[in-house]
């Protein structure tokens, strides 16, 4: 059985016994073990051991990221790190003297990358209330990330996803094709194939010279950032890749663009990235392309991985509010 056609649950018995098996390619405790923390494109496992030690397991999803895709993300990481734009999650290499490591298990056709991590201490900022604060925070996270990302010399051969129209609506978009999630009615499909066509045509004239189009997060939620006394760490770089820069701010409010809060946020993210590197007025009035740009990509992403708890969950009247959301943004266009 191909591992695309495996139930969910059988995949991640899988996967759990390749992540408890796989321990052993560094040096843990002999009575550590992993659980299963989050599962999307990766299986994501807490390691831990009863003396203590805790680390985090990355499983990658099959053919998703090449190993070279996965060098090139650490080596981000790294830089960021090294010239302290952003503290970042550092990770071990293996008894092998490698970082990646590369497993099969009985049962998966494909072997399986695995990367593990160090344990980050921190909580995310509260979503629950104002969450202005959080997102000055983040905005001039990404400034700085944005900033060093220009002038980086990046590692040749520099190898990691795009996030650019093909990817969302090309003939092989990364997360599949919007049309294919669930209740894509014909009245939303009418909205969403103007909404599709009015970005193409917005994003072609915006273009993407390297002030404007460069590596990014592309997962730069608040849920993603991990706070405590010792200050500010940013983690899961997993989806980091080529897209614009403003997309940074779509991925930040991910599945809450209807949110009354996002005015309010916005604002708060421009503020602090505008605190360290200034936008033109093309970037401002466009941050609301990327936030539809976004939103469909999340909506192939439900239908193509909606055997995952968290797309199920989703799922009901997604479609109905990105229909929603793009035909109001289409009418200030106007």
């Amino acid at each position: 059985m191909a591992e695309s056609d495996m139930p969910l649950g059988e995949l991640l018995e899988h996967l759990l016994g390749l992540a408890n098996a796989s321990l052993s390619f560094w040096d843990l405790p002999d009575d550590a073990t992993a659980r299963l923390i989050n599962v999307s494109e990766n299986a994501t496992y807490l390691v831990e051991a009863p003396g203590g030690h805790k680390s985090i397991l990355r499983v990658h999803r099959e053919n998703y990221h090449t190993r070279r895709a996965i060098e090139c993300e650490l080596a981000w990481l790294d830089a960021l790190s090294a010239e302290s734009i952003v503290t970042t999650p550092g990770y071990y290499t293996g008894k092998n003297g490698s970082v990646i490591q590369e497993a099969r298990a009985d049962g998966l056709a494909d072997p399986r990358f695995l990367v593990l991590f160090n344990f980050v201490e921190g909580e995310a900022p509260d979503e629950s209330g104002d969450m202005s604060a959080g997102y000055e925070n983040l905005g001039a996270i990404a400034a700085k990330c944005h900033l060093h990302a220009i002038s980086w010399d990046k590692p040749e051969p520099f190898e990691r996803l795009t996030w650019d129209v093909d990817a969302v609506f090309g003939a092989y978009p990364t997360w599949g094709n919007w049309r294919d999630a669930p209740e894509v009615t014909e009245d939303v499909c009418d909205v969403l194939e103007r909404v599709e066509t009015t970005i193409r045509e917005r994003l072609a004239a915006y273009g993407k010279s390297p002030e404007r189009y460069n590596l990014i997060h592309a997962d730069m939620r608040l849920a993603n950032l991990l706070v405590d006394d010792n200050g500010t760490r940013l983690i899961d770089f997993d989806d980091c890749g080529y897209g614009w820069l403003m997309y940074d701010f779509a991925a930040a409010i991910s599945f809450i663009e209807d949110d009354p809060r996002i005015p309010d946020c916005k604002a708060a993210w421009l503020k602090g990235y505008q605190s360290v590197r200034s936008l033109d007025p093309e970037d401002l009035v466009e941050i609301d392309t990327f936030v539809m740009l976004r939103r469909m990509a999340l909506l192939a992403w439900i239908g193509s991985h909606i055997e995952a708890p968290e797309p199920q969950e989703l799922a009901p009247g997604f479609a109905a509010t990105t229909a929603r959301l793009g035909k109001a943004w289409l009418e200030r266009l106007s």
